[in-house]
């Protein structure tokens, strides 16, 4: 098991209405993901420290530096904003 140690601990914020999420990624994480969830996620987001903006938090789910989600907390790796192969 890789050891990743989180450097950032990101708050999960929740806005007011769906943000625009590319098809393929939704369609990708519906493999793993219930259709309500998705929902829900489409509707939070991130203040992401590596990218320096704010980021949808199904985008963040699907980083490499993601780690886990815990109580509405992001724990980040750090390394770089990139997508994981969709």
């Amino acid at each position: 098991m890789l050891n990743r140690t989180p450097i950032y601990f990101v708050e999960v914020k929740k806005g007011t209405k769906a943000f625009k999420v590319n098809s393929q990624l939704v369609e990708y994480l519906k493999k793993s993901l219930s259709s309500k969830m998705i929902t829900m996620m489409k509707k939070e987001y991130v203040e992401c420290p590596v990218a320096k903006q704010d980021v949808v938090f199904l985008v963040c789910f699907n980083c490499v530096s993601h780690i886990r989600r815990v109580k509405g907390v992001v724990h980040c790796e750090g390394k770089e904003f990139k997508l994981k192969e969709v």
